[in-house]
């Protein structure tokens, strides 16, 4: 007899987990900004930033794998968004200092490999004939 999987809570995921670390981390270099920093650069950093753990949790909601696996990929973009934008460009104009860079990117590349494996996973679940959470 097949063994049914069990529902696993959305913040015990680690993909969640480091979503949200990402967006904490965000936080505090936002809360730091002048006025105008925030305006021109902070405001959509921390908009793109919290997008990924926000679809990653709309997706996990999700029943059918096609509306999961939309989700997962608009959190995949965001994600790029994020680190390969805003982020690279506060690099560059000194609003993120080297040692937050360093933790941004140790955050990111996990982060990244497992949105990625997600969405395979998700995919997979079709092939399987399962459309369970997870």
């Amino acid at each position: 007899m097949e063994e049914k999987k069990k529902f696993i809570p959305l913040v015990n995921l680690e993909i969640y987990q480091l979503a949200r670390k990402l967006s904490s981390f965000a936080w505090k270099i936002y809360t730091r900004l002048s006025y105008q920093e925030k305006k021109v650069w902070g405001d959509q950093m921390l908009e793109s930033v919290d997008s990924v753990g926000a679809n990653i949790a709309e997706g996990y909601g999700r029943y059918h794998y096609l509306e999961k696996a939309r989700f997962y990929f608009i959190a995949r973009a965001s994600l790029s968004e994020r680190k390969e934008h805003w982020l690279d460009l506060g690099f560059e104009r000194g609003i993120v200092v080297s040692e937050e860079w360093k933790e941004i990117c140790a955050i990111h590349k996990p982060l990244q490999i497992k949105l990625n494996n997600t969405i395979t996973k998700t995919y997979q679940s079709k092939k399987g004939g399962s459309n369970e959470k997870g």
